[in-house]
């Protein structure tokens, strides 16, 4: 017989939330938000049906905040529809080109 340990019930799930979010890019630097580092947490809320997005953007002025705000919640509905979608900002700890994943760095040089 063949066990699997998964660590978190959710965590498919949380993959595919994920996954989804790759899909919204940032208008002006041309890279998903997840890549980019925006991205800080993801909670499924099975119980009430709800994924609940913490994340960041580049600058509390950014002029595309509710573009980058609706393509997540747009994301989350249409991959998810029976759920909805709660985004919250944070500004800590503040986002800088220090705190880009490698695949985003690699992304932003064009390789």
């Amino acid at each position: 017989m063949i066990t699997f340990d998964i660590p978190e019930p959710l965590f498919f799930m949380k993959a595919t939330v994920t996954d989804a979010l790759k899909t919204v890019v940032d208008p002006e630097l041309h890279v998903n938000i997840v890549d980019l580092g925006l991205v800080y947490h993801v909670r499924v809320d099975h119980l009430n049906k709800c994924i609940l997005i913490k994340m960041t953007l580049s600058s509390k002025n950014c002029p595309m905040s509710d573009s980058i705000l609706s393509g997540v919640k747009n994301c989350i509905i249409r991959t998810f529809p029976d759920y909805q979608a709660e985004v919250s900002l944070v500004w800590e700890p503040a986002w800088n080109y220090r705190t880009i994943p490698e695949a985003g760095l690699r992304k932003l040089r064009g390789l």
